[in-house]
């Protein structure tokens, strides 16, 4: 296999019969059946970083749960004018609707809620033996739980601090005392100490413009998932995670064959990585079913496209609609003249 290949086919989404991610948790009922938590993992934070981090963890199957009821820094700007895809400028109120609908249309449930609070778990969550997971309080009273937590709100930090260590947070200077959560502690991918817990932002590097922000809540999206593909048991050459879809027309015959990736897991599985044959062939043929499912055919693709135009519609003024297809049929109407 060439180094093209594998990059070719190292790719993404389980999937339903209509396009959309396939939500049945990967992770989050475990062996069992018997989920323990009532998210695989919840986002604090609705703007360009939290949406992108919950897009990725959603079209990987994880039940993923985007809370947005905060102080937006997006918000605070007139119009965002260097945001790609949007020549001239893209309103704020606009912008932000396309994120929650993007969320949304992967699987994600986003909620109107502003988190208080971050714990570890109690009483309110069943069937744990250990301290892991995470209980979400929010000012509107209702608690949530998770096996992970991803934090994507620039502004302030404080709901973490039941699950945080005192270093975690700096003394802002001539602030009266005042603190807030480091920007370096996270890692590159977003990791912290505390197992499960992941910070898109606040981020040294990436929480000063919205597209930098939005790749940011990608990375550790990413991130999510292979710490997810490792507990499951893939591992560390097959837990990479990449998410794109492809032409099937660019696949060569023998890579639409289960017998040729059986012999790639096979390959990259280590010979000295002892398990359970049932559960090998169970992660084998879940991996596989993945990256075939990642191609689409000429017809997928042409519907895809003029669905994701009619969406975007959707979130432009009927106004300018209207006018802009008066412009079309007149402009036909000249055409039609002239020939």
């Amino acid at each position: 296999m060439t180094d093209h290949e594998e990059s070719s086919h190292a790719t993404s989404t389980e999937r339903d019969g209509r396009g959309h991610a396939n939500t049945t948790s990967a992770g989050h009922a475990g062996e069992g059946g018997t989920a323990a938590t009532d998210y695989d993992v919840i986002v604090v934070g609705g703007g360009p970083a939290g949406c992108s981090a919950g897009v990725f963890t959603a079209r990987y199957g994880l039940d993923t749960l985007v809370c947005d009821r905060g102080r937006s820094s997006l918000q605070q700007c007139a119009v965002v004018e260097n945001y790609p895809g949007f020549p001239v400028s893209i309103g704020v109120e606009t912008l932000s609707t396309l994120f929650e609908d993007h969320a949304t249309e992967a699987g994600c449930d986003v909620v109107p809620e502003l988190v208080e609070r971050i714990d570890r778990p109690d009483e309110r969550v069943e069937h744990r033996s250990d301290d892991s997971g995470f209980v979400v309080e929010t000012a509107a009273g209702n608690t949530h739980t998770a096996d992970r937590v991803v934090a994507a709100t620039r502004y302030g930090g404080e709901y973490l601090r039941p699950v945080l260590e005192d270093d975690a947070f700096e003394t802002l200077d001539g602030a009266d005392g005042r603190t807030r959560l480091d920007r370096s502690y996270p890692d590159r991918d977003g990791g912290t100490p505390v197992d499960g817990l992941y910070i898109a932002s606040p981020s040294r590097a990436a929480d000063r413009q919205a597209i930098v922000a939005a790749g940011r809540g990608a990375r550790v999206g990413i991130e999510v998932v292979e710490a997810v593909r490792r507990d499951q048991g893939y591992p560390p050459a097959l837990a990479p995670y990449y998410d794109w879809v492809r032409p099937e027309s660019s696949r060569e015959d023998k890579w639409g064959e289960r017998e040729t990736w059986r012999g790639v897991f096979a390959d990259r599985w280590p010979a000295d990585r002892e398990v359970d044959r049932r559960r090998y062939v169970a992660l084998r043929e879940r991996e596989i079913d993945r990256r075939l499912a990642a191609y689409r055919s000429e017809a997928e693709i042409e519907s895809t496209a003029d669905r994701g135009q009619r969406r975007l519609l959707e979130h432009l003024e009927d106004e300018l609609v209207l006018e802009r297809a008066a412009e079309i049929a007149a402009d036909r109407d000249t055409l039609e003249v002239d020939t």
